[in-house]
């Protein structure tokens, strides 16, 4: 890969935007916790803000896919939200299989006993995350879907 600098990554979700972030040599991912989403418009300009104020140098969106394989019906809103990304930052957006990381993230919570929606929120960004892990861990660090 070659390329340094941080990586923002992004679990969508109708309520929140679960948001990780790597360290400047994209070895480690980091919980950042979420956005309360307000629609499409101010959740770009929200994430926009958030890109420039941490230096974030390539994005990666989760993209949800059904266990078949198949798209689902969130895939387009994800490919629009990523196009949308790239046009209104002029960052590279890569796109990544979500198939399992909302299922790992309420697993690696256990039986918690955080309220509804602390665990939610706490999902979104577990969630964002482990695909932010993986994104980094794919041979030359990744790449669209």
């Amino acid at each position: 890969m070659g390329e340094t600098g941080p990586v923002l990554g992004i679990d969508l979700g109708s309520k929140r935007i679960g948001l990780a972030v790597s360290d400047f040599d994209r070895s480690i991912a980091f919980p950042a916790g979420s956005l309360a989403s307000r629609g499409h418009a101010r959740d770009l300009a929200a994430l926009r803000e958030m890109i420039r104020e941490r230096g974030i140098t390539r994005v990666v969106v989760g993209l949800p896919i059904l266990l078949s394989g198949r798209p689902s019906t969130g895939s387009r809103n994800a490919q629009r939200f990523a196009e949308d990304l790239a046009r209104a930052t002029g960052l590279p957006v890569d796109l990544i299989d979500e198939r399992w990381t909302t299922k790992a993230a309420d697993r690696s919570l256990g039986e918690s006993r955080r309220g509804k929606k602390r665990r939610e929120e706490a999902i979104d960004t577990i969630a964002a995350t482990l695909l932010l892990r993986t994104y980094l861990e794919r041979p030359a660090g990744g790449g669209s879907q």
